[in-house]
């Protein structure tokens, strides 16, 4: 992204272009200002829980030291990407991040962080990972070698949603992966069950 000091007007470019030398200087070049979500509580905890109880793949334990990441795809039907989340009996670390990636595949993921197991085992999953999240968390630090790629639509802080369901939606920017952060690596000691409805209007 290139913004003109004199027009204010922003020119968008592909990775290549962005993270080239243009200007003579060593500036590293950051994503376009994300718009903020829209987001809001409900109530209805009960309710949301039974439902989701019953579906595949709503229901995840997220452990103690883990950031889980949902990766969701923007969809070419859709315009705006909404999340529902809630947990059983704690709070949980939420946020969402946006990367420019061109869209291969429709298809959510999940990949999991985890800062207590074996490094091993996280060698090998990466492995398996088509496109896997660069080394170093986006909220956490790694910033300047992510900051090309990534944009932040809400910075990850704990939710209370245990007591409401939390929801928000967000435009699609443009092309690319949403990234729903869901950090327990502050609980030395318990578990979060998970809750989670993503979908696109």
């Amino acid at each position: 992204m290139i913004q003109s000091e004199h027009t204010g007007a922003i020119d968008i470019l592909s990775a290549d272009l962005e993270s080239a030398d243009l200007l003579g200087d060593h500036r590293k070049v950051s994503p376009p200002l994300m718009a903020p979500p829209c987001i809001w509580t409900f109530a209805k905890m009960k309710e949301f829980k039974s439902k989701l109880g019953k579906e595949k793949n709503s229901r995840l334990v997220v452990k103690r030291g883990e950031v889980v990441t949902i990766r969701v795809p923007t969809h070419p039907e859709g315009k705006r990407v909404c999340w529902e989340f809630a947990t059983d009996d704690y709070d949980i670390g939420f946020g969402v991040y946006f990367d420019w990636t061109p869209v291969t595949s429709t298809d959510i993921t999940v990949q999991v962080s985890d800062s207590s197991e074996d490094e091993d085992e996280d060698e090998e999953e990466e492995e398996e990972i088509e496109d896997p999240v660069p080394v170093g968390d986006v909220e956490r630090g790694s910033r300047s070698s992510l900051r090309g790629r990534y944009g932040e639509v809400m910075p990850v802080y704990r939710r209370d949603s245990h007591r409401d369901v939390q929801a928000g939606s967000h435009d699609y920017p443009g092309e690319g992966i949403y990234l729903l952060k869901f950090d327990n690596s502050y609980s030395l000691l318990r578990n979060k069950t998970l809750y989670f409805h993503v979908y696109y209007t």
